[in-house]
């Protein structure tokens, strides 16, 4: 079941029952026929009481962001390079959309245009109403307006993200029952959404709670912190190349170069390279650096047991090297549960997720209870570095990267196990890898049951014949095999188990946005800057001043390499812009990981057909023994038959929806 109340942090009051609501014409505009929840507007807003719990409520219809996988949020991580499974495509939506079977009349349950527009009309009426409520002090109404104005922005923003250019419909609820033409609007341009919906935030913010201000049991609600990462999230989108045509990289041109309004023939992204968006972007994420509360997430060294750091690696005190952290647990035990989410100052915002917990499920072996599908690609896998932070391809005599044997003896750091019979084509890899990875012969500890015996620290053999293998696959489901020879370990904690005597989940966090996003998106904004720039925070009134700065760049992503164990950037490497933005690029792959970035990340870049074209690989599952470890492409109609079209880039409108409002123009190449 779907968390759907966690944006509020907590259950206010008597639950609103929603009832489904049909609309006959411009279903994203329309307002409710009918009011069928516990109150009617006119109780509604005569106290603050009744306008919380509405408030509140509104909030509620927010999808789980955890529910990456499946929900009707975003196509997400199995529309990418990263993730790939053989279940069902109308349960793993993200296949539907990457073998092209969504269409403007077959949205897979993925449509959440109607329903955004409903939220922002809820929001709407709060304020146009609110003042209503004699029993509110001025207090009450700037945090019932700053919650509301983020709201309304927010859902703006899941808009934006996936279908690009929105309609922005004002401030005023809209009237029932009007003539066709009331409701009759063309989209904003691009860069109108963003600074639209970054404004409306940046209000919002300053009547939010602070971060430090926020209560344990308020966990889930946004913060002013918040409002400001997304408005960097937001800016850094705007920046890159599909929304602004760099020279060397023109995405913005080949995309979008003929898609105009219809109305006016303006056109809906601009085909002019503008530098100093990425100047505004780096301020968007300097802003929220120097609030000076947010941290990376890091766990104390333990000598005897966090592994020795290689040669190469500072041995400084965190955030100046990695002397002091244990690079596993640090990462590792944000995701798996250990870390009590709502004290993790690296969370800028992040929610409770049933969906999360759920589908961790599906990477279990089936002996175990699980499913045994949802899986990692190869791709993900190479790019993964050896522990010294060296490529694969060009790994140390210290730290080679071999593909045949075994590791022959145990290994035990941070509490993990690596069992001798592991292959040492995993050996000395970088700690995210084995924190976000399940492969052949890793030992699931399930130590939260006591029994049967066989069900703790199982050790799951993916190849054919093995433990985990394509021939155990349960309950006359041929499909909950790992196809690819690796599963998704990232949340799953040693205790959790799904079958066996006392068996146990630790409950799950999904991380919204990280302090680690903001840090390297700073980095890659800066990156991208040829001169000086001097962007004023209006809000703030504070005067940055922005440029390519050594410093500046290199702390910000030497703290996610160090927190993670790896070396930072060399002077050579910094030294070549075009070397750092391939740097940041792999290093977002990794550190986001099923995190729901990287779908929007080739996207951003004008990389996603260069990145959809790579064959989706993985190891022979139809194979024993070291045979097992050849690397082939995946032999399945569901990894050969992927779309590769640059429609892909925006999500579809409703076919129904274009068609009822003739200004409404549909994404470029979908049917209108």
């Amino acid at each position: 079941m779907n968390n759907l109340k966690n944006i509020s942090g907590y259950v206010v009051g008597i639950l609103f029952f929603l009832s489904a609501i049909t609309f006959n014409s411009c279903d994203f505009l329309k307002v409710d026929d009918y009011f069928n929840e516990t109150l009617k507007y006119d109780s509604i807003f005569t106290s603050k009481r009744n306008i919380e719990r509405y408030l509140w409520s509104t909030a509620a219809q927010f999808p789980d962001e955890g529910g990456i996988f499946g929900n009707n949020y975003t196509p997400g991580p199995m529309a990418t390079d990263e993730g790939f499974t053989l279940y069902s495509e109308t349960e793993f939506r993200g296949m539907a959309y990457a073998l092209g079977n969504v269409s403007p009349t077959n949205l897979y349950n993925m449509n959440t245009w109607n329903n955004m527009y409903i939220i922002i009309r809820k929001a709407n009426t709060i304020m146009t109403r609110m003042n209503e409520a004699t029993d509110m002090t001025a207090l009450d109404r700037r945090d019932i307006l700053g919650y509301a104005l983020f709201i309304r922005a927010y859902a703006y923003y899941h808009l934006a993200i996936k279908y690009g250019p929105v309609i922005i419909v004002g401030d005023k609820p809209l009237e029932n029952n009007e003539e066709i033409d009331y409701y009759d609007r063309p989209r904003a341009t691009w860069d109108e959404t963003v600074d639209y919906i970054c404004a409306e935030l940046e209000k919002a913010a300053p009547m939010m709670n602070r971060p430090e201000e926020m209560l344990v049991s308020n966990f889930g609600r946004p913060s002013s912190g918040a409002a400001y990462a997304l408005v960097a999230r937001l800016r850094l989108m705007q920046a890159s190349p599909l929304y602004n045509p760099h020279p060397n990289n023109p995405a913005a041109i080949t995309t979008f170069g003929n898609w105009k309004r219809s109305t006016d023939g303006v056109h809906y992204i601009s085909q002019k390279y503008d530098e100093k968006k990425w100047a505004v972007a780096a301020m968007a994420a300097k802003r929220v650096i120097d609030m000076g509360y947010y941290s990376l997430h890091t766990v104390e060294r333990v000598d005897g047991d966090s592994p020795n750091l290689p040669s190469n690696i500072s041995n400084a005190d965190f955030p100046n090297g990695a002397g002091n952290i244990d690079p596993f647990r640090s990462y590792a035990d944000m995701f798996n549960g250990e870390t009590v989410a709502p004290r993790n100052r690296e969370f800028i915002w992040a929610q409770w997720s049933n969906q999360t917990l759920n589908y961790s499920r599906r990477a279990f072996p089936v002996h175990l209870g699980g499913w045994n599908g949802l899986c990692v690609t190869q791709k993900i896998i190479d790019a993964y570095r050896m522990v010294d932070g060296r490529d694969i391809q060009n790994s140390s005599s210290q730290y080679p990267y071999i593909t045949r044997g075994t590791i022959g003896k145990e290994k035990v750091f941070s509490g993990y196990d690596l069992p001798a019979t592991v292959s040492r084509m995993y050996d000395n890899r970088e700690m995210r890898f084995y924190a976000s990875i399940g492969f052949s012969n890793r030992k699931w500890k399930c130590s939260s049951i006591s029994e049967p015996a066989d069900k703790k620290n199982f050790i799951a053999d993916y190849s054919y014949g093995g433990s985990a293998g394509k021939d155990k696959a349960g309950y006359g489901n041929t499909t909950d095999y790992a196809i690819t020879g690796y599963v998704l370990t990232k949340f799953i904690h040693p205790e959790d188990a799904w079958s066996g005597t006392g068996a146990r989940r630790q409950q799950k966090s999904f991380p919204i946005i990280r302090y680690a996003e903001i840090l390297l998106s700073y980095a890659e904004a800066l990156n991208n800057l040829t001169e000086t720039h001097t962007i004023i925070d209006t809000i703030a009134n504070k005067t940055y001043t922005l440029q390519r700065e050594k410093n500046e760049l290199v702390s910000a992503f030497n703290q996610v390499r160090y927190r993670a164990g790896m070396p930072g950037l060399t002077d050579a490497e910094f030294d070549s812009p075009e070397t750092v933005q391939g740097l940041l690029e792999r290093e977002r792959m990794i550190e986001f990981l099923f995190e729901n970035r990287r779908y929007f990340d080739v996207r951003r870049w004008g990389k996603y057909e260069e990145s959809e074209k790579e064959l989706i690989r993985g190891l022979d599952t139809d194979a024993k023994g070291n045979s097992f470890y050849t690397i082939i492409p995946i032999n399945h109609a569901k990894a050969r038959n992927r779309l590769i079209d640059r429609k892909l880039v925006l999500f579809p409108l409703a076919l129904d929806e274009v068609r009822k409002a003739p200004s409404l123009d549909q994404n470029p190449g979908w049917q209108d």
